[in-house]
């Protein structure tokens, strides 16, 4: 009779437990700032519903936090960093942006963002394809004077990644400074080869971003999933990439069957640069005990005039829904066109909206996605917003040359933003990301003449097709695209 009496109390005093821990957490939930009302229901509903599922989900995906001590490096970083001066030694009239006042809005978000100023004075050539960037890159390189910093999210050890390895190492040996960060788990191929130590041995310095470590330890000191996905590449201060390859083959065999990945990256020469070298500078001394701040204050290279560009680096560190914001911005500001690319879209609803807007508005607006996805769960969400979208006059095409990796947007023949963030809440919330937000029709012709080539490859997707989709699929679609905030 004890026994049961003990046991019954045991089990009562474990219910009460657990109820005082779901509580507790979804008293949180209701608590922590930033969280729209959409996403604190779907976690209360995954707290109450899945008992213990849900308990320890939320605990290891429920918050954006890379852990308390790597979160206050980075903030201390990011203020002994001051924003980099883009006037030193040149002619300041060659810098000085010429931005029209009904687009002068959308370079205040961006500068809200990132505290960067629009610089003009920079020069932009459209590379013509994966490879042609890798060969530009190799050879950019191997003429650096001064020094080469490159991050990237995947660094493959293919053809293409080890060109760029192999031009590292050339440089370092020539007395070139290079620094080359990659994300941990994105780059982890390259990361645990005899490359790496090939490159370290050559007197290249690496880090990697965001390490793991022990996967069990580093989700209880904060969030695994959140990766530096950031694009960025500077040369001797006056040339940088910006776009969304990674360093890589087209061919990507790590899912070949989705290839080829087709991309879009840009090289810049400018005081951009500089920029784009306060992002890298902010990112490796955040994790490298390595303090090149002065870069940051030398006299830039000379410069002519040329389009005004403006870097904007968002992150879980940063500020929250930056990038949701910036794409707002530049959807609503859209009188005539919008066209952009995206591999992933699970929006929030104000950016849905904001779609739906434009075509309302009688703004020709498209959005092109790739037919077929490497993540089946974001397809799925992604083909949820289908219908609203095509109800209120947005065309939408799908790829179906390969995987259509480019993050590009062009609006009204004049401004263009193109970088690594995807349209998605990993982009928004969970990712560093990196792009650059440009005034000047000719660089938005160049990037509509290859968003133009991508819809000839593309197909168009039936509204009527999408309004009979069987149950079943709008039923996981739908339910998908309802577990975004937890996906």
């Amino acid at each position: 009779m004890n026994g049961i009496s003990d046991s019954t109390v045991l089990t009562a005093l474990s219910a009460a437990l657990h109820l005082v821990i779901q509580w507790l957490l979804i008293i949180r939930v209701l608590l922590k700032p930033h969280r729209d009302p959409r996403a604190r229901l779907t976690w209360i509903v995954v707290i109450i519903a899945l008992p213990i599922v849900g308990i320890i989900t939320y605990l290891l995906l429920g918050e954006t936090n890379i852990g308390n001590k790597r979160a206050k490096r980075m903030r201390e970083v990011l203020a002994q960093t001051s924003t980099p001066e883009t006037t030193l030694g040149v002619d300041s009239t060659n810098l000085a942006p010429q931005i029209p006042a009904h687009y002068q809005h959308l370079f205040q978000v961006g500068y809200s963002i990132s505290g960067f100023e629009p610089v003009g004075g920079n020069h932009a050539k459209v590379l013509k394809d994966s490879n042609a960037v890798i060969d530009a890159l190799v050879a950019d390189i191997d003429a650096a004077q001064d020094h080469v910093h490159l991050l990237f999210y995947i660094w493959l050890t293919d053809n293409n990644g080890l060109k760029v390895a192999q031009a590292l190492m050339r440089a370092a040996t020539r007395g070139v400074a290079c620094r080359a960060m990659a994300d941990d788990l994105g780059a982890r191929a390259m990361i645990h080869s005899k490359h790496w130590r090939a490159m370290q041995a050559a007197g290249v310095q690496l880090a990697r971003a965001l390490p793991i470590g022990n996967p069990i330890l580093r989700m209880l000191g904060g969030r695994i999933d959140l990766r530096n996905h950031r694009k960025i590449v500077v040369i001797d201060d006056h040339i940088t990439y910006c776009g969304s390859q990674n360093c890589a083959d087209p061919e990507f065999r790590v899912k070949a069957k989705y290839a080829p990945w087709v991309d879009l990256m840009i090289r810049f020469e400018g005081p951009i640069a500089r920029q784009n070298q306060h992002l890298f500078i902010s990112d490796w001394m955040s994790h490298v005990n390595d303090d090149i701040r002065a870069l940051l204050h030398r006299p830039l290279p000379a410069t002519r005039p040329g389009i005004c560009t403006q870097v904007i680096g968002t992150g879980p560190t940063v500020r929250y829904s930056a990038m949701p914001e910036m794409f707002e911005a530049l959807i609503y500001s859209a009188r005539r066109s919008l066209v952009i690319t995206t591999p992933y879209y699970v929006p929030d609803e104000p950016l849905q909206a904001a779609l739906c807007a434009s075509a309302r508005r009688g703004v020709e607006t498209l959005i092109i996605f790739p037919q077929r996805n490497d993540s089946r769960i974001v397809a799925a969400a992604s083909r949820s917003y289908y219908a609203e979208l095509l109800t209120a006059g947005v065309k939408i095409y799908e790829y179906v040359g390969g995987l259509l990796h480019t993050k590009s947007l062009t609006l009204d023949g004049e401004i263009s933003l193109i970088g690594s963030a995807n349209m998605d809440r990993r982009s928004f919330e969970l990712n560093y990301e990196n792009n650059i937000l440009a005034y000047d029709s000719e660089l938005a012709q160049q990037i509509h003449q290859r968003q133009q080539h991508y819809l000839n490859s593309s197909v168009r997707v039936d509204p009527n097709e999408v309004a009979n989709w069987p149950r079943h699929r709008r039923l996981i679609n739908n339910t998908v695209a309802m577990l975004g905030p937890i996906l």
